[in-house]
């Protein structure tokens, strides 16, 4: 009796195809041809795609019919006068600017799993067999999950907004106080580490911060390495939350020591990021402030209740962008 001949290893296509949703034999289309399917000029087309994140394909048939459908659900909501272009470009950038980090943040967390699954000492086949099986078992439900929770956020933001702003106040502009918390010694760490351990070290860190500031209703704006920006809506939650994280980070043995600054005022949001004084202040004050201590702007400690922080002015020093600013020290009372 013969052996069967056991099915050909899975090709490297076969994930992207997997990943998109694609049938084996589903036609290509170049951008030409994805532009009028959708009914739009290819110049705008471009556009759109730049915005969430791809190099153009120029001549060569790289989409599928699911991206011309994307792109006219797009088309029809200009059409509808819904949105117009600059804000459909807008709003495009947004989601390529947070599906990329998603999709690296994802792929970096998946590849470690299929590595402890043991497919990467396999070989290349096994190791896109792997990932495959991954894709195929868990993609669906994740992206069920992704849909939820862009609707709980929205919601969230939703409600920030009205809470937030006062009506014919600019949507944009609102009064934060801003923290900023900096490990101490991270570059001079980090060359004594090696690049997994550098890697658990931020995870740590940024995991540690996250939680405290969703604890106490802040909201983080975005990580940077051995920093994380996080916002709150009044001086003394933004203060409780500086104080959680030096408890949490500076009493881990595993993690440098950290330091944390804030100031408060109108800040401006962008593509959830957030711009003006206040985070510059915040930062600033960060490089100043000694380890596993909270430093606020003048004005900030100005509004906090003596019941629940002791504060203490340090010497007034010149801060760039800023002048000479008398940092105050901020303790939570026990």
């Amino acid at each position: 009796m013969s052996t069967p001949t056991p099915p050909p290893p899975p090709r490297r296509d076969q994930l992207s195809h997997a990943i998109l949703g694609l049938g084996e034999d589903q036609a290509a289309l170049t951008s030409t041809e994805v532009a009028a399917a959708a009914g739009v000029d290819e110049a705008d087309a471009r556009r759109l795609w730049r915005a969430l994140g791809f190099p153009d394909a120029g001549g060569e048939a790289a989409f599928s019919e699911a991206d011309a459908q994307a792109l006219s659900l797009l088309v029809d909501a200009i059409g509808d006068e819904i949105v117009d272009l600059d804000t459909a470009v807008q709003l495009t950038r947004a989601l390529g600017q947070t599906m990329g980090k998603l999709a690296d943040w994802q792929i970096a967390t998946l590849s470690t799993r299929v590595e402890e699954l043991g497919h990467l000492q396999l070989g290349p086949d096994r190791l896109v067999e792997g990932a495959l099986d991954l894709v195929e078992r868990v993609g669906p439900t994740f992206e069920e999950l992704l849909v939820y929770a862009w609707r709980r956020h929205l919601a969230v933001a939703v409600g920030r907004l009205e809470a937030l702003h006062a009506p014919g106040s600019d949507l944009h502009v609102v009064e934060f106080t801003v923290g900023f918390a900096d490990l101490v010694g991270f570059t001079a760490l980090s060359n004594q580490l090696n690049q997994d351990e550098i890697g658990d070290l931020v995870e740590v860190f940024e995991s540690r911060c996250t939680d405290v500031v969703a604890s106490r209703r802040g909201r983080v704006i975005k990580s940077i390495g051995d920093s994380v920006l996080y916002v709150a809506e009044d001086p003394v939650t933004g203060v409780h939350i500086a104080e959680d994280i030096v408890q949490v980070i500076g009493r881990d043995k595993r993690l440098p020591d950290v330091r944390v600054g804030l100031a408060s005022g109108p800040v401006t949001q962008r593509l959830g990021d957030v711009y003006g004084p206040p985070v510059n202040l915040a930062a600033r004050l960060t490089a100043v402030a000694r380890r596993n201590r909270v430093i606020v702007a003048p004005d900030t400690a100005a509004v906090l209740p003596g019941d629940l922080f002791s504060t203490q002015a340090l010497p007034a020093r010149p801060l760039r962008g800023f002048g000479v600013v008398e940092p105050v020290a901020v303790r939570r009372v026990r």
